[in-house]
């Protein structure tokens, strides 16, 4: 049976959450949601299996990340291998989109939002976003103290947003994941990244020749 082209699945398997959704004409249909420190890779095909049709649709949307290095490729390679065996469409959409996109609607008058979410080393990943879903500065890893100084804006939403509104001492904390049920409160262009992984810093590792040069 050939999938219905006008739905889609959604995968999120970037952060502590794991979700999935299923949507027909931009309605939700099905879905499911779960957050867990691991595992995501034993969860989501069940997830996915559980959704009406086995969740087959007409295309495919994915968390690209940033996030846990694992969980970030968890849900490519199942979003690429689903659309090369159904033959549909890939592409992807970032974590702090969705998560400003979700604060937003929480937050109907902001005009603006710091997304904020764990990163590796005790650092933050870091992305401002303006309510038409623009981000005027580029996503960084940052140091705790050098994300306090850089997020100016009142909300501050993501993961670490209770933490650093804390240690700022002011402003409005939103602890929120991505969940692939809010989807569709991207903006289309905020739909359209390639299925590939956004990590949000460079590899720790270095090639052995440059940690002995000459």
């Amino acid at each position: 049976m050939l999938p219905d082209p006008d739905s889609l699945l959604v995968i999120d398997t970037a952060t502590e959450a794991c979700s999935v959704a299923l949507f027909r004409d931009a309605e939700l249909i099905a879905s499911d949601h779960a957050v867990m420190g691991r595992g995501h890779a034993e969860r989501l095909v069940p997830m996915i299996a559980a959704l009406p049709g086995r969740g087959r649709a007409g295309a495919i949307l994915v968390n690209c990340g940033p996030g846990s290095f694992t969980g970030v490729r968890v849900g490519l390679a199942a979003a690429r291998a689903l659309g090369l065996a159904w033959g549909v469409p890939v592409s992807g959409y970032s974590t702090h989109a969705l998560v400003a996109a979700m604060a937003f609607a929480a937050h109907p008058d902001a005009q603006a939002v710091d997304v904020v979410m764990t990163g590796g080393h005790g650092e933050y990943f870091v992305q401002s976003f303006a309510r038409d879903g623009g981000a005027p500065g580029a996503l960084a890893s940052m140091q705790p103290e050098a994300a306090r100084a850089a997020c100016r804006h009142d909300l501050v939403a993501g993961s670490m947003a209770e933490a650093l509104v804390a240690a700022r001492g002011h402003g409005t904390a939103l602890a929120l994941l991505p969940d692939a049920r809010h989807a569709l409160l991207l903006c289309a262009t905020a739909r359209t990244l390639a299925a590939d992984p956004v990590y949000g810093r460079g590899a720790d590792a270095r090639p052995m020749a440059a940690q002995n040069p000459g």
